[in-house]
């Protein structure tokens, strides 16, 4: 099978981050050809998680490897979430920035695998977490919009100066794995 190599990751400011993924009719060789060219672009940016918005395509696909679990999750849906917490998170399209969002704890998820099954799951921890993360990519939501529309307002302003002075990821954290 050929693959497509490290993709391209798309940067704050591509209108395909916060455009709404389209369902996918069907997975065949095309798709599992760019779930193992997003698996690689993943593990090559040192991330937990990948969303084919971030790789300039517009479809419900996203990868998953925490380390302890991993997987590619097609036409994913939450259908039940329980408790809260807030943890700091970073996105591999806005480059050493680090926002707290709320997310749910425990998650009830169904999805498509590459092989066309049919997956239920219930996740915890960090895979809930970074499954919430990558859904919010399909739906065009980035962790910026977490931030009351003050702070995102001073951070992109920031940004765009190349001035920000809030949480930033610095060299020594190059070594930690992003979502």
């Amino acid at each position: 099978m050929m693959a497509f190599g490290p993709l391209k990751i798309r940067l704050y400011g591509d209108p395909c981050l916060v455009t709404k993924s389209k369902a996918v009719k069907e997975v065949g060789p095309v798709e599992r050809m760019l779930i193992a060219a997003m698996f690689e672009t993943m593990i090559a940016c040192r991330g937990v998680g990948l969303a084919a918005p971030q790789v300039g395509i517009n479809e419900q696909i996203f990868v998953v490897d925490t380390g302890k679990e991993i997987f590619a999750a097609i036409n994913p849906k939450i259908i039940k979430y329980t408790g809260s917490e807030v943890m700091e998170e970073g996105c591999l399209s806005i480059p050493r920035v680090l926002v707290d969002v709320k997310r749910a704890k425990n998650l009830w998820v169904e999805f498509i695998d590459q092989e066309n099954r049919q997956i239920r799951a219930q996740l915890s921890g960090l895979t809930a977490k970074v499954f919430q993360h990558e859904y919010d990519h399909l739906q065009g939501k980035l962790i910026l919009d977490y931030l009351p529309p003050r702070d995102r307002s001073r951070i992109l302003s920031q940004m765009k100066k190349g001035a920000y002075t809030g949480n930033v990821l610095g060299e020594e954290d190059d070594n930690k794995r992003k979502i």
